[in-house]
């Protein structure tokens, strides 16, 4: 199994930028899709968008496609989230997983990604 650690949260002002970061230990990463979540206050965990193996496509969630870039480093074991253009609504608990997915990694649920990371807070805050 593979350990995940996100990092890179905090407070920012709307209109701003944060870069989350993910890492990963313990087990085999570079043939594993990675998507990131987000937890927002009253709502349910949401896809925010993936990252496949096979072929480092990334996939965007409409509220977040334009903004947001998803990118891997498999020598550094490190997948990234660059938020750009922070809304309000994009404040909550960030959260990588990971998992060695047959078909593209847009079609997956959250409950097929097998690794998760504790979450990061993001804060988008006047």
């Amino acid at each position: 199994q593979v350990q995940l650690v996100e990092s890179g949260g905090g407070l920012v002002q709307p209109g701003g930028s944060l870069r989350l970061s993910c890492a990963a230990s313990g087990g085999t990463f570079y043939n594993q899709a990675v998507a990131w979540f987000r937890q927002i206050p009253g709502k349910e965990r949401e896809r925010v968008g993936c990252i496949n193996s096979s072929d480092g496509r990334p996939y965007y969630e409409d509220s977040v496609k334009g903004r947001f870039t998803i990118s891997r480093d498999n020598a550094k074991t490190t997948v990234t989230l660059q938020m750009n253009n922070l809304k309000p609504e994009d404040a909550g608990t960030y959260y990588c997983a990971a998992h060695v997915l047959a078909l593209s990694c847009n079609v997956y649920g959250a409950h097929e990604f097998g690794s998760w990371g504790q979450g990061t807070q993001v804060t988008v805050s006047s």
